[in-house]
């Protein structure tokens, strides 16, 4: 079994090791796991360290666990199982719904960085949001700064599983956040009501607030959602329709890689 390299989520890199000898046949199905003592002395971890690897394996369908017995090992199921199956066309109807994925991932992102987060953590965030500024005053879409704004927040939250589902929704967000905000660029006051929005989350998280972190999340999505709605259909007839054609040129440009 690969010893695992220490890093910032040890629980996600134990996972990442035995998920590795599982799907390789190092570890048979069936076969049973080591023991939580002897991964804490091989690996130099803690319990927890093991059970959240543990309970990682579960979810992927990777082990079973048999109460007094231990961890085995189960038949992997096929790669196509466990892909998500997303095809956003930039569309409004679209851009929506992926906006209704983030108002539930940013709302508990920021609620756990609320109760989490530590001093760097709080810089990373104040950094991005400064970040975003710089590139909106620069003229700038602040696309990418924006996604690295929300990043910041997921990382702060500490929850490896969160940040996996935010890295692989990454790239429909970014393309849901260049149309968002490129809507919210056609009137200033759009792009006031952003900063003040991302604002609150920001002040709820330093003062570890996770209710009020998670209402300023979940509201920043809706009003998001709403800016989109109410967006003048001219903007669907030249920006919009031009980031969507190139979203679906990007999808397509996928496919034929896949």
């Amino acid at each position: 079994m690969p010893r695992i390299q220490l890093g910032a989520s040890l629980s996600e890199k134990l996972a990442q090791s035995l998920e590795k000898s599982i799907r390789s046949k190092k570890l048979r199905t069936g076969e049973k796991l080591p023991t939580e003592n002897a991964l804490v002395e091989i690996h130099g971890v803690s319990r927890t360290v093991v059970r959240e690897a543990f309970s990682r394996l579960k979810t992927l369908g990777l082990i079973e666990t048999r109460q007094g017995s231990g961890a085995f090992v189960k038949e992997p199921p096929p790669p196509e199982a466990s892909k998500l199956k997303l095809i956003p066309d930039g569309s409004v109807d679209a851009v929506l719904k992926v906006v209704e994925v983030r108002r539930a991932l940013e709302a508990e992102s920021a609620a756990l960085a609320a109760e989490r987060h530590n001093t760097k953590d709080l810089q990373k965030i104040k950094q991005a949001m400064r970040a975003l500024d710089k590139a909106v005053a620069g003229g700038g879409d602040g696309v990418s700064e924006d996604v690295a704004f929300h990043a910041a927040i997921a990382q702060a939250a500490g929850n490896p599983f969160l940040l996996d589902t935010l890295a692989y929704l990454n790239q429909f967000l970014e393309n849901a956040t260049r149309v968002t905000r490129a809507n919210e660029a056609t009137r200033k006051d759009l792009g006031d009501d952003v900063r003040d929005e991302h604002l609150a989350i920001v002040q709820a998280i330093e003062a570890g607030d996770a209710q009020a972190a998670r209402q300023a999340g979940t509201q920043h999505m809706v009003n998001a959602a709403k800016r989109i709605g109410h967006a003048d259909p001219a903007f669907w007839r030249s920006q919009g329709l031009a980031l969507a054609n190139r979203l679906r040129a990007d999808l397509d440009v996928k496919k034929l890689k896949e």
